[in-house]
């Protein structure tokens, strides 16, 4: 069983990517050569997602969303894809740690709001709780009305800290990727809640507020929480090798091991590929075409050392623990 903690399928099905279809049926489009469909999950046998609902702001003049009304907008059309895809049998959006099954055939689905501007007020968080969404991470690289983002740093902003909370009521865990450090270090000083980076890799082999510190590991870890490898090349290969080469999957396991020892255990670390958050197939390790191909992450982490039990853990068990203690209904207190 395989677990992917991070992608963008809505985002990219409401601007027009035919994600039903392999991603060697799909065209390639301003972000690439696509390389996830629907059927490619299910051929990797990548059995749980977090499928995010993403809505990008308006800035340097590429579009996006100008109000929070706007925003609140983009996120119900995302969330009515979800709704669809339950619907048609492709998809199931799990709700609780009874829902999840390891022989269903539609691709199981957490819901993830990526940047919490579609969260206007406490009734707009508690309405999308009920439709299913059981992480949400308050900001984008470009920052939001909650706090700042790793491309705009910033603290939490007064509002930012009163959705904390509102969040925390909820048991909704907090998405720590894209955080500023300011904001980062004041969310889990001001929350108890669980906390996870969906999409975050290593500060100290790529630098820059993107990635993970050090400090940062082992805070997430000492709370239970879980980090996953993002698959985009510069967040994985050192910035002096850049210019030279793509990225492969021995990168993936040099980020994988780094977490492993900040960590103290394997326990805390899983993948967050974000292969379809607008880069394509030239942008991630070059033996990975599609999402059919995670089955090589496997492989790679074996080369590296890494025992069977501890590859599991890394490929989708880590995330199946942290989920089923984690994960709260609309009941629970």
């Amino acid at each position: 069983m395989i677990v992917d903690a991070h992608l963008d399928l809505a985002d990219n099905a409401v601007r027009g990517r035919p994600v039903h279809l392999p991603a060697r049926m799909q065209k390639p489009d301003e972000d690439g050569i696509p390389t996830v469909g629907l059927p490619d999950l299910r051929r990797g046998g990548v059995g749980l997602i977090c499928a995010t609902i993403f809505c990008q702001p308006r800035y340097d003049d590429k579009p996006g969303y100008q109000t929070p009304d706007e925003a609140h907008a983009a996120a119900l059309t995302q969330l009515d894809w979800y709704r669809s895809q339950q619907s048609a049998g492709t998809m199931r959006i799990l709700q609780r740690p009874a829902d999840f099954s390891r022989r269903v055939p539609e691709t199981q689905a957490i819901l993830l709001m990526e940047g919490a501007d579609p969260l206007r007020d406490e009734t707009d968080v508690r309405n999308f709780f009920e439709s299913g969404l059981r992480i949400v991470g308050l900001t984008w690289k470009e920052g939001t009305h909650y706090a700042g983002g790793n491309a705009r740093p910033g603290p939490l902003t007064r509002d930012g800290a009163a959705m904390v909370k509102t969040l925390d009521r909820l048991g909704i865990i907090h998405d720590l990727s894209h955080l500023a450090d300011e904001a980062f270090w004041q969310l889990l000083a001001l929350s108890s809640a669980p906390v996870m980076a969906s999409h975050s890799n290593c500060r100290s082999i790529v630098p820059g507020e993107r990635q993970l510190s050090d400090e940062m590991i082992r805070a997430i870890a000492s709370r239970g929480g879980m980090i996953g490898i993002n698959f985009f090349d510069r967040f994985l290969v050192p910035p002096q090798e850049q210019a030279k080469r793509r990225a492969i999957l021995g990168d993936v396991t040099n980020h994988v091991k780094h977490v492993c020892d900040i960590a103290g255990d394997a326990a805390h670390v899983g993948l967050g590929t974000d292969m379809d958050g607008g880069l394509g197939r030239d942008e991630i390790p070059v033996e990975i075409e599609t999402s059919a191909d995670l089955p090589r992450v496997a492989d790679a982490l074996s080369t590296a050392g890494f025992g069977d039990q501890d590859i599991a853990a890394i490929m989708g068990e880590n995330w199946l623990r942290f989920f089923s203690k984690n994960l709260r209904t609309p009941n629970a207190k």
